[in-house]
């Protein structure tokens, strides 16, 4: 299926700010996975109602900050923070272990985009420690221009604009906005690029929402993936 369509600009695109898992990395399913330990940790039993309900939302919220999604699943500061440790702990030991992988043609994609001289900054709703351990197993570290998490722009990730934004004032490297394009499977991360006022919001299909949730939530195109970027951006002129 090729892109959708919905909007183009003449203003070129020189700032790409793209997710990570799910969009540039295939993690295949880590998530939950890292989840279920979590949720161990604090007593809650894997097919109990009550972790059927917070797995709901952990699915409905991929793409956010996961201290921010561990608050709202537990409540209570000392519990989220025990949640979101060992959840982290679980994860890294996954990425360790070889459990991820780039999404196929996402390393050279990022290799074209800065060819074409754009700045290309990687993001994620993971702490840095997890963010960190990713780039060095997938031998990824200073590919892009600049890597960012929740903590790096004050502590709110996804779906609040603020990776964007600090991605746009850090890099230094548009005029405006409009000349920023943001990537990314989920529906948070639409809304992170709609609200920082994003050229181009486009999602992929390689994670965790579907074509429908994502252009409800603002995506302007979506795609395959993300090797279909360059032609997209080509293909508007940008």
């Amino acid at each position: 299926m090729g892109a959708y369509n919905r909007t183009s600009t003449d203003n070129r695109i020189e700032l790409v700010v793209l997710d990570m898992a799910g969009t540039t990395v295939a993690d295949g399913g880590l998530v939950e996975q890292a989840f279920a330990a979590a949720a161990e940790r604090l007593g809650v039993r894997a097919g109990s109602a009550d972790y059927e309900e917070k797995l709901r939302y952990v699915r409905a919220t991929m793409g956010e900050s996961k201290i921010s999604v561990f608050r709202h699943l537990f409540g209570e500061e000392g519990l989220a923070q025990r949640a979101n440790a060992a959840f982290e702990e679980s994860y890294g030991q996954l990425v360790q272990a070889g459990a991820i992988e780039e999404v196929p043609g996402a390393r050279e994609t990022i290799e074209e985009l800065a060819a074409q001289e754009r700045t290309v900054v990687l993001t994620t709703g993971f702490a840095r420690i997890t963010q960190d351990a990713i780039l060095a197993a997938l031998g990824w570290q200073g590919l892009a221009a600049s890597t960012l998490c929740p903590a790096d722009a004050g502590g709110r990730g996804r779906p609040y604009p603020d990776m964007v934004l600090t991605a746009f004032l850090r890099t230094g490297a548009v005029a405006g906005v409009q000349d920023v394009a943001v990537v990314g499977d989920t529906s948070y991360d639409m809304l992170s690029g709609v609200r920082a006022g994003a050229g181009v919001v486009a999602g992929v299909r390689t994670g965790a929402h579907g074509p429908d949730a994502l252009l409800a939530h603002g995506a302007t195109h979506v795609l395959e993936s993300v090797v279909g970027l360059p032609a997209l951006l080509a293909e508007l002129g940008r």
